[in-house]
């Protein structure tokens, strides 16, 4: 530790009743500035970004250790790296990632580094990939990690596993979407489906992470892409993302039967819903496929006749971070997004001060908006 203080997002308790704005589960707390060990690094947070996976924390959908720095998708510069570390340099920009792949588990030696059993054990334990957590509160009481990165604060510090160099002409807002919504839905549909040429989409959920997915499957020549959504301002937000149609969760199985002819080729459940999961199913084509990125509670359990698998070839597969290789795909989907064939911007709704948190927790649990960026205080 040193002697530099910043402010930071704490969750103490799961559960808190709604309006989060009233009951304020994220405490901003003053602690001490960690510093970065051998393998890490300090990364000035300049937009953290508020999604589902931290509402699933706060509401007790994704328990975690407690107490727990929450915030796990940023931008910002490196302030300062640890000892004998080579590959970043102090001043680089950079995007967190939530999963830390060690490069040596059986899954990162399989080209899966999203599924590294060592990153996900540190990430279960509010750890880092490198050591126990850093943070510590004023009194010198542990503070858990979120899945390593804590970017609801001014600063954080990160594997170097856990952060990805951007160009730094990138804009903060728009790099910090790249490091999870863009990275999980564009991934779903390149990695996990699979999707080519000339096939059909569905897309359930037209948060950030589908409509990333959205974007990613109009990438695609020749594929129909269907977007779906409870609210029409999403509706129409799927529409300029590139979906072709887009409807409510009552439209949708007009919608295939009018544009995939008998189901559709892949499914994309991005809602976390073990009932919507059950839908899409019934919306695939014989041998389609259902990609599941959102996150239900533990306590849900799909029921699904099992004969339709072997029977009709069906396909139920799990997509984490979407599969990604980050330090891979990040790149690329910068690239697309220079391109102009990324309209990431369209997911940014706003940037508030991190003052704010715990009422942007009741505006991304009701719907109203789709990727609000906090700024932290120095």
């Amino acid at each position: 530790m040193n002697d530099q203080l910043m402010d930071c997002a704490v969750l103490h308790s799961f559960g808190a009743d709604r309006p989060y704005a009233a009951s304020r589960p994220l405490v901003l707390e003053r602690i001490p500035v960690p510093v970065p060990r051998a393998g890490e690094l300090l990364v000035k947070v300049e937009r953290a970004s508020l999604c589902h996976s931290d509402l699933s924390v706060i509401d007790g959908s994704r328990p975690r250790p407690l107490p727990m720095a929450l915030g796990h998708e940023a931008s910002g510069t490196v302030a300062a790296v640890g000892p004998g570390l080579s590959g970043v340099e102090v001043g680089e920009r950079v995007v967190t990632v939530f999963v830390p792949g060690c490069g040596e588990c059986r899954a990162c030696a399989a080209g899966r580094p999203a599924l590294c059993h060592r990153g996900a054990a540190a990430n279960g334990s509010g750890d880092l990939l490198h050591g126990e957590a850093l943070l510590r509160s004023a009194q010198g009481e542990r503070i858990n990690h979120h899945l390593g990165v804590s970017a609801f604060s001014s600063h954080a510090v990160v594997a170097r596993e856990s952060v990805v160099v951007v160009d730094p002409d990138v804009p903060f807002d728009i790099a910090a979407m790249f490091g999870c919504a863009v990275l999980t839905g564009m991934g779903a549909v390149i990695h996990t489906a699979q999707v080519s040429a000339g096939q059909s989409v569905i897309v359930f959920g037209l948060g950030a992470v589908g409509l990333a997915a959205v974007m990613g499957a109009a990438q695609i020549p020749g594929t129909t892409v269907i977007g779906i959504d409870p609210l029409p301002a999403k509706q129409e937000l799927a529409l300029r993302c590139g979906a072709h149609f887009a409807g409510a969760p009552a439209d949708a199985a007009g919608l295939v039967a009018q544009h995939a002819d008998d189901g559709v080729d892949v499914a994309i459940e991005a809602v976390g819903s073990a009932r919507v999961m059950e839908s899409c199913l019934a919306l695939l084509t014989r041998g389609g496929a259902l990609v599941s990125v959102g996150l239900p509670h533990p306590d849900q359990v799909l029921s699904v006749q099992a004969l339709q698998f072997a029977g009709t070839g069906k396909r139920l597969l799990g997509s984490y971070m979407g599969d990604a290789n980050p330090a891979r795909d990040i790149p690329a989907y910068l690239r697309m997004w220079r391109e102009g064939r990324l309209p990431v911007e369209l997911l940014h709704t706003d940037t508030r001060p991190l003052a704010e948190i715990n009422e942007g927790l009741d505006a991304l649990a009701d719907g109203r908006v789709v990727r609000r960026l906090f700024t932290p205080a120095p």
